[in-house]
């Protein structure tokens, strides 16, 4: 306790906090805002005294004088049968939990925006400064409202059809990673079970799927399965396949929810998964994890990508016009039973 300390009865002020660091009042704020830069040695001083005294900040009133809510919210515009089920516990929390962390770190709560039939709903009942949407679809309708009403946003996936900051997945490399490892592990002719809607993801993997048919000569086959189907579309895709008698010896399914189908799919048909048929997806979430074997998919590194996003919208809330891309982590290959024979 410094010489400067108030009565342990006495609520710590940012007063208490400025005579503590030898600073004016205004410089405090400055420095627990971040909207004018404070030299390093002075915010230094500045954390020192906080610590000392025990200041915690009134986030209430900081906010009635900035017009801010010191909140921000986390969207996707997935259908329940994939964002929802298992997968609750996958891909969107992941990110979200992620995403909190980051944004506590600035004074911000973050508010999760569950997979609901109609999300826009929430925008109605929700004060926030700014938004993370979790890969749009094209002329995805909550990220048009938001950019309608002047929300700040940033999209975790290439936004189609908007003009929105977003981080840069690129699903290209993640497509020719699987596909790779398909050929690698012995896979000649295996077909691409994707979502129907125009997600940058799914004509990314669409689109380096019949490239790399063409460079091996095999013959294309693409399902596409309405996302708000998913688990039972894409196991009523490959039992149709099975039935038609299309001889396959692996499956590609990006969203782990099919995925999931295409083993149900498996399993009734008898088909021992790897050795007569390898599945692999995208995401190493709790249905890759679960599956039996389990599935072999790319390590996304969501946290990271949480980080960026939450930091992006940071500064674009804070003022920062620029709507520039900012680049993912590259993911990696996590190789699992579903895909490797013995």
């Amino acid at each position: 306790m410094t010489e400067h300390s108030p009565p342990r009865h006495k609520r710590v002020t940012v007063v208490d906090v400025a005579k503590a660091a030898g600073v004016s009042p205004g410089t405090v704020s400055n420095s627990l805002s971040g909207k004018r830069k404070v030299d390093k040695d002075t915010r230094k001083r500045i954390e020192t005294a906080i610590q000392e005294l025990g200041y915690r900040p009134n986030l209430a009133a900081r906010g009635m004088r900035s017009g801010r809510t010191n909140t921000i919210a986390i969207f996707s515009s997935m259908p329940t049968a994939v964002a929802a089920g298992p997968s609750k516990l996958g891909f969107l929390m992941e990110i979200a939990a992620s995403a909190a962390v980051a944004a506590l770190e600035r004074n911000t709560a973050l508010i999760l925006v569950p997979p609901i039939e109609n999300p826009i709903e929430a925008l109605e009942t929700i004060a926030m400064d700014g938004a993370l949407v979790v890969e749009p679809e094209e002329n995805d309708p909550v990220l048009t409202l938001l950019n309608r009403v002047g929300v700040p946003t940033v999209c975790i996936g290439k936004p189609l059809g908007a003009k929105t900051a977003y981080i840069d997945l690129d699903y290209a490399v993640m497509a020719d990673m699987l596909i790779e490892h398909l050929f690698d592990v012995g896979a000649t002719r295996f077909p691409l079970i994707v979502g129907a809607s125009t997600r940058p993801s799914n004509l990314a993997f669409k689109e380096a799927y019949r490239a790399a048919c063409e460079r091996a000569g095999m013959a294309e086959v693409i399902i596409e399965v309405a996302e708000y189907l998913a688990e039972s579309g894409a196991a009523e895709a490959v039992a149709g396949l099975m039935d038609e008698g299309y001889v396959f010896d692996a499956v590609l399914a990006p969203t782990d929810a099919m995925a999931t189908g295409v083993m149900q799919a498996l399993r009734r048909d008898k088909r021992a998964v790897p050795s007569e048929v390898c599945v692999v997806t995208r995401y190493d979430g709790f249905r890759a994890r679960t599956e039996d074997p389990p599935l072999t998919a790319l390590n996304l590194k969501l946290d990271v990508v949480a980080a960026l996003a939450t930091r992006k919208l940071a500064e674009i809330i804070e003022g920062d016009p620029s709507q520039d891309p900012v680049s993912g982590p590259t993911p990696s290959l996590v190789v699992r039973g579903s895909s490797v024979r013995t």
